[in-house]
């Protein structure tokens, strides 16, 4: 399995980013596809996950309201459309996947992405 993440950047506070993900080496049916990002001397924290088969939605609540996860046009893709980012959201984006349920602790994703740095400036 291989998940490839792109699309960070450097932007100003108050802008917008979106990420992508996307899977290959397995049907994912059934399976959860969610970020988390890792900011330097902090662990690494969830983000938002999204059900394969349904469409389900979870999200961190520091990122409620601002940050949207979706399947992408293209097949096997999951997006993560960051609005009104913040100083504080600066950080390595990291995909993962795991089979269901929805859990939010990193050690649970059985894979992992490699990260895409989001800066974000005052």
């Amino acid at each position: 399995v291989q998940l490839q993440a792109s699309g960070g950047g450097l932007v100003q506070a108050g802008a917008s980013l979106r990420l992508s993900c996307a899977a290959s080496g397995r049907t994912f049916t059934d399976y959860v596809m969610a970020w988390f990002r890792q900011a330097p001397g902090n662990e690494r924290q969830f983000v938002a996950a999204i059900t394969w088969n349904a469409g389900v939605t979870h999200y961190a609540d520091s990122v409620k309201g601002r940050f949207t996860i979706s399947k992408g046009y293209a097949e096997n893709t999951v997006s993560l459309q960051m609005d009104s980012l913040k100083p504080e959201d600066t950080a390595a984006y990291y995909c993962a996947a795991r089979p269901l349920p929805v859990l939010t602790n990193s050690a649970s994703y059985n894979y992992w992405g490699q990260g895409t740095l989001v800066t974000v400036s005052s």
